[in-house]
């Protein structure tokens, strides 16, 4: 099975970058590996999570998407950066980065970019193994990157309970966990209470 068609089959959608781009760092690529088992690593890890709703934002305009949001054949990239963003059983998660450039020419080292990151939610996934992460600790930085994001918005009803799922989908519980009389992130809590709109209209 090709990679494209791996990423199709789990419902990836390619979009352009909605907002800046990750910085890229220049280096070149230090895997080997094909664009096919970096799929498989992917797939692999977003299993594990339960992901849901993933969004690759790169550098393609709207132009290079085909109607089911993979890119067209004649596509070219304009940047090595990649994010990847979807809803999972520890809550909204994203991962971004542009540390790595092609071997050869510029275009293939986004495809060593999604590697980055599936190694990165791999390595994350194994702190499980020695029991000292068992509600999810290890993705909370990444879930905070996610929440605090220039998007606050919620696309559907299921979105924000989908959002709301990291405190069990207890909106007093979120509330509380993230008022910012409490210690918590304002941002946060708005959207906390933009959620709880949405759920119980």
């Amino acid at each position: 099975m090709s990679g494209w068609t791996e990423l199709r089959d789990l419902g990836v959608t390619f979009r352009p970058f909605d907002g800046p781009a990750p910085p890229e760092g220049g280096r070149y690529s230090p895997f080997s590996a094909s664009w096919s088992s970096t799929v498989e690593l992917l797939a692999d890890e977003l299993r594990h999570l339960n992901a849901e709703r993933v969004v690759i934002e790169c550098g393609l305009g709207e132009r290079d998407l085909r109607v089911d949001g993979m890119p067209r054949a004649d596509a070219r990239m304009t940047s090595d950066a990649v994010r990847i963003s979807f809803d999972s059983k520890w809550g909204p998660l994203r991962y971004e980065t542009g540390e790595f450039a092609g071997n050869y020419y510029r275009g293939i080292g986004w495809q060593a970019n999604v590697r980055a990151i599936a190694l990165a939610m791999e390595a994350l996934r194994k702190v499980d193994r020695y029991g000292v992460s068992k509600r999810g600790e290890q993705y909370r930085g990444w879930r905070a990157i996610a929440m605090t994001s220039h998007d606050d918005s919620f696309a559907t009803a299921a979105h924000a309970r989908a959002f709301l799922e990291q405190w069990d989908g207890d909106v007093k519980r979120a509330i509380r966990e993230t008022h910012p009389d409490r210690g918590g992130d304002e941002d946060v809590f708005r959207k906390v209470i933009r959620a709880r709109k949405l759920v119980e209209a």
